[in-house]
């Protein structure tokens, strides 16, 4: 169990937000958070690497303590198991595609299974200015996957490509998931791909988690009446209008 309890005071556009999020993550689920902008998503994920500093509260994950405001712990992002994608990629330029995997581990077994994995194989020896969008997203996921993360973070990851390469890259996060069997946190406004991959869906809204849904029950309309109306409020892409 992935246990989080964090409260910070964040700044947006209507001045000081009081972030406040309690969440329990069953080990090796998917989960995806949604909201509109600046309602904390980014800084939520930021916390839990540790990158963002939370004034108080807790992250325990599998019984190890990363953070605890009072007990003094705060374990720095380095020595967390995580694999964290960013919505720019964060791929070192100088690096090849093979370079920057190794980055994350040196085991020469491990970066060929994921260059294989991933269909990189062809591209190993060139630099990310010389790769698409959907290559350099392939290349970050596989070095985020190539430290065996206990948790993987991603922050809008698909957000820059379009909806055919968009749709692949589900079906690769998906797979992904399924073959390292880590808890995922996903960040997206894209609610037919969260649909379709997170198992969970937690809705923030000014820092607080304000709907909690299972996506077990997206055909059981008549079980929670508002279940659509919050993904229809959410979804940003009119390309989607059968939501409606």
């Amino acid at each position: 169990m992935i246990r989080i309890n964090l409260k910070r005071k964040l700044h947006d556009a209507d001045g000081v937000m009081d972030f406040s999020v309690n969440l329990n993550i069953a080990e090796k689920s998917f989960i995806a958070v949604t909201g509109d902008s600046g309602s904390g998503k980014t800084s939520m994920l930021r916390m839990i690497a540790g990158l963002t500093l939370p004034s108080e509260g807790y992250i325990d994950v599998a019984g190890s303590g990363w953070f605890d405001s009072e007990l003094g712990i705060n374990i720095p992002t380095n020595r967390r198991n995580i694999g964290f994608v960013f919505q720019d990629y964060a791929l070192f330029p100088n690096m090849t595609v093979r370079e920057n995997i190794s980055y994350a581990n040196k085991d020469k077994r491990a970066v060929n299974e994921l260059l294989e994995i991933m269909e990189l194989r062809e591209l190993e020896r060139r630099y990310p200015d010389k790769l698409s969008g959907g290559q350099k997203q392939r290349v970050a996921l596989a070095r985020a996957l190539a430290r065996r993360p206990e948790l993987l973070l991603l922050d809008e990851p698909l957000s820059a490509l379009d909806s055919s390469l968009r749709f692949k890259m589900q079906d690769e996060l998906i797979n992904a998931h399924r073959k390292f069997g880590c808890t995922i946190i996903l960040v997206s406004h894209d609610i037919p791909g969260i649909l379709k991959m997170a198992e969970r869906i937690i809705i923030l809204e000014r820092g607080k988690i304000i709907r909690d849904l299972d996506t077990g029950f997206i055909n059981e309309r008549q079980a929670i009446p508002d279940y659509y109306s919050l993904l229809i409020k959410y979804s940003k892409e009119k390309e989607y209008g059968y939501l409606a």
